[in-house]
């Protein structure tokens, strides 16, 4: 079960971020337009990703201890740097509108989400490479932390397209995103610290 929690609490750090994508999402939500397949894009987008990389990554590196030593460390830089970064915006005022809002028709919203997830190369090394290093350290078990990272996928995007009109406010409060920060930056460190010791015990 921990596992699943921890792979929750990595895709909820990944995905809630001030972003194009969040504020598109957002926008839709607000208008009540197209949201389910927008919703349905981001969320089988963001497991597709998880898949190759949990596959991927984790069968590859846990045939080498070598590699999986590099990608443990290399992981836990980034996901310091992550922290780091989030710990930053706290003490900035930045929050998250939906922007001016305009009537789009079916296919723009499609090609909108699909350019906005797949086009966005952080998303490569985010959900591929980072979501697949981490999920290598759980071995066969892997694919509970890919399943609660998916999971967390799914609830964020339904929770912000369909729950929009009633969170605009509160998303629209910087202290939402500080405290939003403040989670995203204890759960990236905790994670940086089990990849080191990953990474030590090999």
């Amino acid at each position: 079960m921990h596992i699943v929690l921890t792979g929750l609490l990595t895709g909820l750090s990944l995905i809630v971020a001030i972003g194009a994508q969040n504020a598109f999402v957002l926008r839709l939500g607000l208008m009540r337009s197209h949201v389910g397949i927008a919703v349905f894009i981001c969320a089988l987008s963001d497991a597709v990703l998880i898949v190759v990389g949990t596959a991927g990554m984790g069968a590859t590196v846990q045939s080498h201890k070598t590699l999986l030593k590099i990608v443990s460390w290399m992981g836990a830089i980034y996901l310091l740097y992550f922290a780091y970064s989030a710990a930053k915006r706290v003490f900035k005022t930045e929050s998250l509108h939906a922007g001016e809002i305009s009537v789009m028709s079916k296919k723009a919203v499609v090609l909108s989400v699909l350019g906005f997830t797949w086009l966005n190369p952080h998303v490569y090394l985010d959900t591929v490479l980072l979501v697949g290093s981490i999920g290598s350290q759980f071995g066969n078990q892997r694919w509970l932390f890919a399943f609660g990272a998916a999971l967390a996928s799914v609830i964020w995007f339904i929770g912000l397209g369909y729950g929009s009109k009633a969170a605009a406010r509160v998303m629209a409060r910087p202290i939402t995103w500080r405290i939003l920060d403040i989670f995203i930056a204890v759960v990236m460190t905790s994670i940086a610290i089990s990849l080191i010791n990953t990474a030590l015990k090999n």
